[in-house]
């Protein structure tokens, strides 16, 4: 596929000065080593390097343009340089104009927050596909395009803006007519979703996270709320009066709230999703959806997902789907089809007498809620173990230690992702934190290799007790230094439970 250069610049609404050729473009990239003959460059400061360092090597191995934010640098080059102000943003609009605007021929929902993202992602997925719609989805863990589901990483992040925009035409391409994408706040601050037309955003909550990237929470919410800008309705989490106070105030065309403890006041445009009673032990929510001329619609679901944050996630699906029209028969028939989520509250049953789960909770939110969750469900003794990444936010450490020695009753502390950290540095924040927790109820532990973590936890474990593993979920490596090696909790646990340690790089 060849476009013009001219065409494809004003498509994307970028500079295109009177003396730019029109040159005939085969591609679009900002990575030097994919540039091919024919291809646009574009170079951005990122986080660690600077783009425009690598135009020479681009303009070296075929690129016939470049577009970048510094104008003194096209002052030299033997081929056109388009002068932005963000090369990010450009570098997204051009993915979206060279594949053709694909989100543009279908109805699009982005979902965002913290915690439950890919949770409330894939409820909606299901919702959407009971309905009879052909539906994709984008995930932090998966891509899937008609009967094909595709990876999109080691590390769970929105894919980069060309892949987002390649799947989106993908999509298109195979008559989609829906799709659910999960957007991070480092894809939203980092432009992956601009050019994406979005009808409908989603927040589950924002909370303590990612503060290393934004600097501060107000930041980190503001680079969330860049979703709700782009879209058209918003679905809001009323109890989460964070998100709430701010993304209430930005203009929509109509919202839909949903709330766990808030009953409706009257200030909603379109629904109010309030369950009265929820029984976790059958998996039932007596949901109501209220709209604004009064009328009250009996909304009974089913759920297989285990606490009380799920039923929010569940809430967040629904709301988003019944703003795109999605009948009540539909929305219950998905939510139940939805048996579990991979790394997420999964089971490990290898036939012991005691509970093991693998779950993804990284956060301080999320580890609360998901200890919380475990201890109305466990007879016995709770037995965490989990980490905290090396070199990112840092002041989570503190928080997580404190929740993990107040909620558990055994908490392991362990590797996560510890990059060029010392981990030894690592667990005395979260040591910290632990001698800080009121009541201190866990005896705390240090075990530094993860897959010796949790073969202990699971011989410290009997009749009644629960183990869970946090903070990995469905991820496929552990990065020591600059290195991803090989590595999933749901089968280190899987050996644990047999007595064995699954060692970093190792796959059986």
């Amino acid at each position: 596929m060849t476009q013009m250069l001219k065409s494809l610049l004003q498509a994307a609404s970028l500079p295109c000065p009177p003396d730019t050729p029109d040159i005939a473009i085969t591609g679009v990239t900002s990575h030097n080593r994919k540039v091919q003959p024919g291809y646009v460059f574009v170079a951005h400061k990122g986080v660690e390097r600077d783009g425009h360092q690598f135009i020479p090597d681009a303009v070296q191995h075929g690129a016939v343009a470049v577009i970048g934010e510094d104008a003194s640098t096209g002052t030299a080059l033997p081929v056109p340089y388009i002068t932005v102000s963000n090369g990010r943003q450009a570098f997204a609009h051009l993915c979206a104009a060279w594949h053709g605007y694909p989100s543009r021929d279908m109805t699009l929902i982005g979902v965002t927050g913290t915690d439950g993202k890919t949770t409330t992602t894939n409820l909606l997925f299901n919702i959407l596909k009971a309905a009879g719609h052909k539906t994709g989805m984008i995930s932090t863990v998966n891509a899937v395009i008609g009967d094909e589901t595709l990876d999109t990483g080691l590390h769970v992040t929105t894919p980069d803006a060309d892949d987002v925009q390649r799947y989106l035409a993908q999509m298109r391409d195979a008559g989609t007519t829906h799709c659910v994408l999960e957007v991070t706040s480092h894809g939203l601050a980092h432009h992956r979703v601009d050019g994406c037309d979005f009808d409908v955003a989603v927040v589950t909550n924002i909370t303590h996270e990612h503060l290393d990237l934004h600097g501060s929470r107000e930041a980190y919410r503001a680079a969330k709320a860049r979703l709700f800008e782009m879209a058209r309705t918003h679905v809001l989490n009323a109890d989460d009066d964070f998100s709430f106070s701010h993304l209430v105030t930005l203009s929509a065309k109509r919202r839909v709230f949903y709330s766990r403890e808030t009953q409706p006041n009257g200030n909603y445009d379109d629904w109010w999703l309030y369950p009265p009673r929820v029984d976790h032990a059958a998996g039932q929510i007596e949901g109501y959806a209220f709209k604004l001329n009064g009328e009250r619609l009996a909304l009974p679901l089913h759920t297989n997902l285990i606490g009380d944050y799920n039923v929010l996630n569940v809430l967040a699906a629904v709301g988003a789907a019944l703003a795109v029209g999605v009948p009540v028969d539909a929305v219950q028939q998905g939510v139940a089809a939805v048996q579990g989520i991979p790394g997420r509250m999964e089971r490990i049953d290898c036939g012991q007498p005691y509970l093991a789960i693998v779950d993804f909770a990284h956060t301080p939110n999320s580890l609360e809620n998901v200890l919380i969750a475990l201890q109305r469900i466990t007879s016995g003794r709770l037995i965490v173990a989990f980490g905290c990444a090396g070199e990112r936010d840092r002041e989570k450490r503190y928080l997580m230690g404190k929740a993990a020695a107040e909620q558990a009753d055994i908490a392991i502390f362990t590797a996560e992702d510890p990059r060029r950290e010392s981990i030894a540095a690592i667990f005395a924040e979260m040591d910290r934190g632990a001698a800080n927790a009121q009541p201190l109820t866990a005896e705390i532990m240090h075990v530094a290799d993860r897959g010796e973590a949790l073969r202990q936890a699971c011989a410290l474990a009997e009749a009644g007790d629960t183990v869970v593993a946090c903070g990995k979920g469905h991820e496929q490596s552990l990065c020591y230094g600059t290195t991803e090696y090989a590595w999933d909790d749901r089968e280190a646990m899987r050996l644990a439970i047999k007595g064995e340690r699954l060692a970093l790089g190792e796959r059986r």
